[in-house]
């Protein structure tokens, strides 16, 4: 059993379509996380995301984060909760000041910081994030900090992540049944790319792709941020789905054959190895086992991948993720670790992919450094950077333009040609 030294604790808690995860962590003075203890339940009161039953969910949780004190040695009070369901959406809002020249001190990027929270419309909908991405001073793009800089004019693109209020206050309300505090509410892209991108990934553009039990996010990071979001309504239980329909057998049934035998890849042995799959109905005991061969098993799942990667492909393309910048992917979540995806992806979306997992934290158990677990890992990474989010931030009375709006991937794209 692991046990708190004193320092800072983070608990992480991923509420999921197929399980809710916990994830108790301490930073140490070297500045990494030490995980203490973890717990996981299945989830059952979760559709695509979205808490369909107030009691179901706050139970898994209960029981979720009760496990991982338990392994942890000590009792929490807070968590940082991910939402991943359908609706989430991202946007960039350009914030421009004057500065007749002088040089740049902390306060004037405080009151940029500080008007753009003045400028904040979310149209009925929830603020998740409101982050500075890239500064821009006298047109030059790509500037990460402009403390010290001369400039006329100083400029920030903000990053704002939206979803639909009514999920949101939902999930947070089953958390706080569970008789803990949010300290936030985190979009499950902001963690996850914190977890399984690398920074030189981040930095050249990458897209990534989190296929969840439900939902399927598909996010862009370039020069080290996110700049795009955009979630599609199907994921890994689709397959299942699939399969159990095909084969006439039950949910859980299909679920374990998906994982045991199921694969994104075909082979000419599939056409020989003979799987049992059991009946739909438990009274069905004298009835003769359906058996099928691996390669219709197969064959099911491609057909689901192959509606799942067309529109992957024209969700990117429809982003901007095209051309030189645009050759990058990592695919992530529970979905991920379906045998031979990054290879069957790579094709159906022509450009390099790649399966991303949470990067090692000590303490870490083997079975939660899978795809499945990077949301979870990924916030830790995150409550742990002390986040900067202009929701905190008064707003100020100083006088400010929104500067005109252009292609983020554009700009960024500018910027890289400009010796950023």
């Amino acid at each position: 059993m692991a046990q708190a030294n004193g320092g800072r604790i983070v608990t992480a808690l991923d509420v999921g379509t197929w399980k809710v995860s916990a994830l108790i962590a301490e930073l140490q003075d070297n500045g990494e996380m030490q995980v203490l203890g973890t717990g996981q339940r299945e989830s059952r009161g979760v559709k695509r995301g979205y808490v369909a039953d107030m009691d179901a969910t706050e139970k898994a949780i209960r029981e979720t984060v009760e496990q991982a004190e338990r392994i942890a040695g000590t009792n929490i009070e807070d968590v940082w909760v991910n939402f991943s369901a359908g609706g989430l959406a991202s946007d960039i809002a350009p914030v421009e000041v004057e500065l007749a020249g002088h040089r740049i001190e902390q306060s004037d990027i405080d009151e940029l910081l500080s008007a753009g929270r003045g400028l904040l419309h979310p149209d009925g909908r929830m603020i998740l994030h409101a982050q500075p991405t890239m500064y821009t001073l006298d047109g030059l793009n790509g500037v990460k900090n402009p403390l010290g800089l001369h400039a006329d004019t100083l400029s920030v693109d903000i990053h704002v992540v939206l979803a639909d209020g009514s999920p949101v206050r939902n999930l947070d309300l089953c958390v706080r049944r569970a008789h803990l505090e949010v300290k936030s509410i985190v979009a499950a892209p902001v963690a996850t790319g914190l977890s399984c991108l690398s920074e030189e990934e981040r930095e050249l553009g990458v897209a990534l792709v989190e296929m969840g039990a439900g939902v399927t996010n598909v996010s862009l990071f370039i020069g080290g941020m996110l700049v795009g979001l955009t979630s599609l309504p199907f994921g890994a239980s689709d397959i299942t789905d699939d399969i159990a329909s095909a084969f006439a057998t039950k949910r859980e049934h299909a679920e374990r054959i998906k994982c045991f035998f199921g694969s994104a890849t075909a082979s000419p042995r599939d056409n020989h190895d003979m799987i049992d799959m059991p009946p739909m109905s438990e009274d069905d005991g004298g009835a003769d086992v359906n058996r099928i061969t691996r390669a219709q098993l197969i064959a099911v799942i491609r057909q689901r991948l192959d509606h799942m990667m067309g529109e992957i492909a024209r969700t990117l393309k429809d982003m901007g993720f095209t051309g030189p910048v645009g050759r990058q992917a990592v695919l992530t979540g529970g979905g991920a670790e379906l045998k031979g995806l990054a290879d069957f992806a790579q094709g159906a979306l022509g450009r390099a992919v790649r399966i991303g997992r949470p990067r090692r934290m000590p303490g870490l158990p083997d079975a939660h450094s899978g795809p499945g677990f990077s949301t979870l890992a990924g916030l830790v990474h995150y409550a742990a950077s002390n986040p900067v989010d202009l929701r905190t931030i008064a707003p100020s009375h100083q006088i400010v333009t929104s500067a005109a709006r252009g292609g983020v991937m554009q700009r960024f794209l500018r910027a890289f040609r400009t010796g950023y």
